[in-house]
C-alpha cells in the first residue's frame, strides 16, 4: 500500500511480482550501459543463449575508458580498444541504440541520457554504474547496479530488489554567494555520514531544492550513493517539465499533456508519510571541501582539519587513516593546501552550468606555475555548446586544457591519471585512496568554482575571495 510519497507510487507502478525472498521484482523502464561493465554481461547471455528482451529500453556509450585527448582508433590502450570493440559488437548484435564517438551524442552516460530526454519522471532506470541516482533529479527511481544485475535486465527487464525505507531531507532558504549544489551535497553526507543512508532512499526536498535548476538537481542526486542511499530523487515540478521539453526523446504534441499529468500524480503527496525527516537550514552551509579519504570527511573551507576530539569515537580510525594518507595536520586550516592538479568535470559537475560558471572565476586569470589544470565536457553536446559561447577560449586563455567528452579522472579508467602523491582539487565524487588513478594519489572534493579558486592560486582558497 502506498504511502504518498513518489517513491512508494513508483515503485508500486513497476512492480511486477514479490518472489518467495521477499525481494520486489521491479520492472525497469529504462536500462544504460557502457563499455565497462557490459561486456561481460552479454557474455553471460550468450553462455545461456538468451536474447536481449527488450533492445528498445536499452541505451548505450562509451565514457569510462575513452581518452580526452587522443581519440584515433584503434585506442592506444589495447584492454580499452577491447572494451570499445565488445560493445560495438554487442550493441549492433541486439539493436541497441549506441552512441559512438562522434556522433554528436557520446558523453558520460548520466550526462547523455537527461540531455536528450532519454530520463523522464516516473521511470525506474539501472546502469551499471553507481552514480546512476544521478536521474532522481528528474523524479524517477534509478539504482546503479552490478555486472550480474546487468545481465538480468537484459534479459528480463526486471530486477529484484528490496524496498528500501523513505528519508525526506529538506533544505530550505536561499544559498550565500559562492555555495553551489555540490556544497549541499557535501554538507549533507558530512552531517549524516557516508553510512547515514544505508537501507534508504533520499528525497529532497524545500525551498533550497525548489530554487534549483535541473542540472544543479542532477548534481545532489548524483552523490546520494556516497551517502549510502541506493537513490536520491526530487519531485518534479515546472522546472523538470520546462527543461525536458522539445528534447529529443521526449513526449510530443498530447502525448506530452498526458506524460504532465502522469509526472504531476506520482510527486508526493503533501501528507506523504515518511521514515525519517531530517531539515537543513540553506545559510548554515558554506563552500565545502574534503580533507580525508570518504565523501563524508568534508569541512567549510575556512574551517581547520578536525581533531581527533571532535570526532565520536567511531569515526576517529579512519580519521587517523586520513590524516596519514592525505598528509595533513588536524587542526591545521585546509585554506593554503597546496595543489597539484585541478580537474572540472564528471557526471557530477560536467555540464554546461558546471563550465559556464567556472568560466565567470577562469576570465581574465591564470593558473598558478606547477599547476596542471584541465577541463573535460561532460558530452559532446555540452562541448559543442560551451565552444560556441566561447568558453573553451576563456579556460585555454587561462591555461587549462580543453578536452573531449569523458569520465576522464574520475575514475582515471583512461590515461587521464594522478601521478605519485599529486593532490588533486575535483569536482568529481569521489575521494577514496588511489580513486583518480594512483595508487598514492589525493583528492580534495568541491564545486567547480572552487576547482577554479584552486587553480589560480596554486592552492586550496575560499572563492568567495574571488567574486
Amino acid at each position: 500500500m502506498s504511502r504518498g510519497t513518489l517513491f512508494d507510487k513508483v515503485w508500486d507502478a513497476h512492480t511486477v511480482g514479490v518472489l518467495p525472498s521477499g525481494q520486489t521484482q521491479l520492472f525497469i523502464g529504462l536500462h544504460l550501459i557502457h563499455e565497462v561493465t557490459s561486456p561481460q554481461a552479454f557474455a553471460m547471455l550468450r553462455e545461456r543463449e538468451l536474447k536481449v528482451l527488450f533492445p528498445d529500453r536499452t541505451i548505450a556509450t562509451v565514457d569510462h575508458i575513452i581518452p580526452t585527448n587522443n581519440r584515433d582508433r584503434p585506442l592506444l590502450d589495447s584492454l580499452a580498444e577491447e572494451m570499445m570493440q565488445s560493445l560495438e559488437q554487442n550493441c549492433q548484435e541486439n539493436d541497441i541504440t549506441f552512441y559512438p564517438v562522434g556522433s554528436g551524442n557520446q558523453g558520460i552516460v548520466h550526462v547523455i541520457a537527461p540531455e536528450q530526454g532519454w530520463t523522464q519522471p516516473g521511470m525506474t532506470i539501472a546502469c551499471g554504474d553507481s552514480h546512476t541516482s544521478t536521474h532522481g533529479a528528474f523524479g524517477a527511481i534509478a539504482f546503479g547496479i552490478g555486472t550480474s544485475q546487468v545481465r538480468d535486465v537484459l534479459a528480463s527487464q526486471t530486477l529484484a530488489l528490496a524496498k528500501l525505507k523513505v528519508r525526506r531531507v529538506e533544505v530550505n532558504g536561499v544559498l550565500n554567494p559562492g555555495v553551489y549544489a555540490k556544497d549541499v551535497i557535501l554538507h549533507i553526507i558530512r552531517k549524516l555520514g557516508v553510512k547515514g543512508g544505508v537501507g534508504y532512499a533520499y528525497e529532497f526536498a524545500g525551498t533550497t531544492f525548489e530554487q534549483m535548476s535541473m542540472e544543479e538537481r542532477m548534481t545532489v542526486c548524483n552523490m546520494s550513493i556516497e551517502g549510502g542511499a541506493r537513490c536520491g530523487y526530487i519531485n518534479p515540478d515546472p522546472v523538470t517539465f520546462d527543461y525536458l521539453h522539445g528534447r529529443d526523446a521526449a513526449p510530443k504534441g498530447t502525448d506530452w499533456d498526458a506524460a504532465i499529468a502522469w509526472w504531476k500524480s506520482i510527486a508526493s503527496d503533501r501528507d506523504a508519510e515518511y521514515d525519517d525527516v531530517v531539515i537543513f537550514d540553506a545559510v548554515d552551509i558554506s563552500p565545502t571541501i574534503t580533507w580525508g579519504i570518504t565523501p563524508g570527511q568534508g569541512i567549510g573551507v575556512t574551517e581547520q582539519v578536525p581533531t581527533p576530539e571532535e570526532m565520536v569515537e567511531e569515526e576517529r580510525a579512519i580519521a587517523a587513516e586520513a590524516y596519514r594518507y592525505m598528509d595533513l595536520q588536524p587542526g591545521n586550516p585546509i585554506q593554503g593546501t597546496k595543489v597539484d592538479v585541478c580537474f572540472i568535470g564528471s557526471c557530477t559537475n560536467g555540464r554546461i552550468s558546471d563550465l559556464r560558471e567556472a568560466a565567470k572565476f577562469a576570465k581574465d586569470r591564470h593558473v598558478a606555475p606547477g599547476v596542471k589544470a584541465f577541463v573535460v565536457p561532460g558530452s559532446e553536446r555540452v562541448k559543442k555548446q560551451a565552444e560556441a559561447e566561447g568558453l573553451d577560449k576563456i579556460f585555454e586563455s587561462a591555461g587549462f586544457e580543453w578536452r573531449e567528452a569523458g569520465c576522464s579522472m574520475c575514475l582515471a579508467m583512461n590515461p587521464d591519471k594522478l601521478q605519485g602523491r599529486e593532490l588533486s582539487a575535483s569536482s568529481s565524487n569521489r575521494n577514496f585512496k588511489g580513486r583518480q588513478g594512483s595508487s598514492s594519489g589525493r583528492t580534495l572534493l568541491m564545486s567547480p568554482a572552487m576547482v577554479v579558486a584552486a587553480a589560480v592560486t596554486g592552492q586550496v582558497t575560499d572563492v568567495r575571495e574571488l567574486l
